[in-house]
């Protein structure tokens, strides 16, 4: 299996700054030493091109050439430099080569992305480039044809942005499941979303997902699943507000790789958001996801050796 990732490239944020940047470099060190058949690959960085489809041009354009205004600066959460455009450019890469290798192999990983929040003309919530919806765009563009993709979105915040730049198109599905009284709190509106009172847990969490999963089938057939995979739906995550335990997670996490070997459809997995009171708990979480991820390579792999050859 494939894991792209971008954490050489890194914010120089101020001091006491709460994005915790730390834990891409923490995740990837854990692939590699405690995964050692996954394959880690630096991405090339997305183009103008390929962010322009999602995205507004002169957005992109004011983006890469520092004219973003303070109070556009704040939205997003970050101070604008170089490192912030090329690593969101790389996150957004990451993405994009991600979903290429699993419509070729049936999964991959970045080890970073999830940036759901960024609109067409705008970012907001740490995020600059919408790496999904770029992505998803760029899958279709590339297979000259309406590819149906479904976005599933597990990061505890509504992918408001995501759910905006797709709206009304009809071979995209983006389903959100998040926290029904956290940020952002002007919500966008995804073909499927699920509010979740503060504090729920694994059981009625995973109820609602199964349900969710079944209706989104049930008007959508994809060829191509992207996962964020939030970690900030644990309990210890200082943003969350949920209560899911490390095994409920993992149940999550399950729920959607049984979903996609089911149907037969390659899956992108994005990390996106994840903010721990403890990093390290958040990247267990994160690490558990890339294993589920390769756990499900695996299954697949042996399926394609197993089934007879056409004829």
């Amino acid at each position: 299996m494939k894991a792209f990732y971008s954490d050489r490239y890194v914010l120089p944020l101020p001091a006491g700054h709460r994005f915790p940047m730390a834990k891409y470099e923490r995740l990837r060190a854990r692939v590699g030493a405690e995964l050692p058949s996954v394959r880690l690959i630096e991405p090339a960085a997305a183009t103008d091109d390929q962010l322009a489809r999602a995205h507004d041009r002169e957005y992109v354009r004011r983006v890469a050439c520092g004219e973003l205004s303070a109070a556009e600066q704040r939205a997003i959460g970050f101070p604008w430099s170089a490192p912030m455009v090329e690593r969101s450019r790389r996150s957004a890469g990451a993405t994009i080569a991600a979903a290429r290798t699993a419509l070729a192999e049936g999964v991959a990983v970045n080890l970073a992305g999830g940036t759901h929040h960024a609109q067409c003309e705008r970012g907001q919530g740490y995020c600059v480039f919408n790496d999904a919806a770029v992505a998803a765009r760029t899958m279709q563009a590339e297979a000259g044809r309406a590819l149906h993709v479904a976005i599933v979105d597990l990061d505890v915040h509504q992918g408001n942005g995501t759910a905006a730049i797709l709206a009304g198109d009809p071979t995209t599905f983006t389903l959100s499941l998040h926290g029904e009284k956290n940020f952002p709190f002007r919500k966008a509106r995804s073909d499927l979303d699920r509010d979740l009172p503060d504090g729920t847990g694994d059981a009625e969490y995973l109820r609602i997902l199964d349900e969710a999963l079944d209706e989104m089938l049930a008007h959508f057939h994809p060829a191509l699943i992207v996962y964020l995979a939030g970690a900030d739906a644990h309990e210890n995550d200082r943003l969350g507000r949920l209560a899911l335990t490390t095994a409920g997670m993992a149940s999550r996490d399950a729920r959607v790789f049984d979903l996609a070997f089911r149907l037969g459809v390659p899956i992108v997995v994005a990390m996106a958001g994840g903010y721990g009171r403890d990093i390290d708990v958040t990247v267990d979480v994160h690490f558990n996801t890339v294993r589920a991820a390769y756990r499900h390579w695996e299954r697949c792999s042996a399926r394609a050796t197993t089934e007879p050859a056409l004829v």
